[in-house]
């Protein structure tokens, strides 16, 4: 599924926090599963907040601003758990010289050569999947990502390059986690699958209701929840995690493959949660990783509510063998990550909600699982 348009989009599920003072990077250091104090300035990181238990009560994406004197670190959360993270690190500052607030920055995606999903292999069935399902997702695969309300045109894009980076553009093969700054804006290359092209989160240094330019926003700039749907399925296939309300305290770090993709150091030292992440490592017990799925969008599909939900193997009915992530439905199909058992693997009939559930098709991450066991 591809577009080559310009693709931009807000994301007002994402909310950006903020970390100002002089002990702001020895604080977030002391509390997350990242080398806060190593971050070069160059880059973000994932990073992960636990309880004492080593399950994660948010992920983020975190880098150092370096425009003002004092310290800043910036970090996007999803929205719906910041204030209750800015409120629980509160707690712990103590005599720290570190204020922690939600900005009231905008967050955007944007893909400038057009937001590509990687092909659904319909091929590759469940044990009990039938013909009718595989046809469905070829045909929901194969059928053009629309562009439209979707897609900016061509004029928005500029116009908000323009806005906010104006003779400077982000590269078009930027590495993931690349940062680029700009006096409007901070641009970060967002993971994609391998060898498709850059998308990037765009920070405005504006407020959200004043971020969007006059001129983008009558060239039609996307604003519905299709085009945000179709920017979440792409955090999705590119294997990033994102803690929600509904899935806090239910995960450790490694059950979301951080150890994978570069959200968790195991050489920095303490932060809560360090020794049960720390221990599950060294002693080779991570028996549960974050696994790719997707199926049709099922019928009276509430999306909402599907982080957290049960999973099941059809084949071994009397208990759920997992949980959703996250969730996100685009072109008729539902994009999930779900949590797994290793040993399941190419083997289990994965069904959504109830052992006869919709059947998920597993489909593959752009790293390996199996092999870091």
């Amino acid at each position: 599924m591809d577009t080559t348009s310009p693709f931009f989009v807000p994301l007002p599920e994402l909310a950006v926090i903020e970390a100002v003072g002089p002990d702001a990077v020895s604080f977030l250091h002391g509390q997350l599963t990242q080398d806060v104090e190593g971050l070069p300035d160059s880059q973000a990181r994932l990073a992960g907040y636990c309880t004492a238990k080593g399950r994660l009560l948010a992920s983020m994406v975190i880098w150092k601003d370096t425009r003002d004197e004092a310290p800043v670190l910036r970090a996007l959360v999803r929205r719906d758990l910041a204030e209750a993270l800015v409120k629980r690190l509160t707690m712990f500052v103590l005599r720290a010289k570190v204020k922690l607030s939600i900005t009231e920055l905008a967050v955007y995606g944007h893909a400038p050569q057009g937001l590509s999903l990687p092909a659904v292999d319909a091929s590759a069935a469940t044990q009990s999947s039938d013909d009718t399902e595989a046809t469905q997702i070829a045909a929901s695969t194969l059928a053009p990502h629309t562009p439209g309300a979707q897609t900016a045109s061509s004029a928005a894009v500029s116009a908000m390059q323009d806005a906010f980076l104006g003779d400077t553009n982000p590269p078009d093969d930027a590495a993931p986690w690349t940062l680029v700054r700009h006096a409007d804006a901070t641009w970060i290359a967002a993971p994609a699958k391998e060898g498709s092209a850059t998308r990037w989160w765009l920070v405005s240094e504006q407020a959200s209701d004043k971020a969007e330019p006059k001129q983008a926003q009558s060239a039609g700039l996307a604003s519905d929840s299709d085009a945000g749907q179709a920017w979440q399925a792409a955090d999705i296939t590119a294997g990033l995690p994102w803690v929600q309300a509904s899935t806090q305290d239910m995960f450790i770090p490694q059950t979301l493959n951080f150890d994978l993709i570069e959200g968790v150091n195991f050489t920095k030292g303490c932060y809560p949660g360090q020794e049960v992440v720390a221990r599950a490592h060294y002693r080779g017990t991570v028996k549960r990783r974050m696994a790719c799925g997707v199926l049709p969008v099922p019928q009276g599909l509430e999306l909402a509510s599907l982080p957290g939900t049960d999973t099941f193997n059809a084949a071994s009915p009397a208990n759920p063998c997992g949980r959703i992530i996250n969730a996100a439905q685009t072109n008729g199909l539902l994009y999930v990550l779900m949590e797994v058992q290793l040993a399941d693997l190419g083997q289990a009939d994965f069904r959504l909600g109830a052992a006869d559930g919709p059947s998920i098709r597993e489909h593959a991450l752009p790293y390996q699982l199996a092999a870091i066991a």
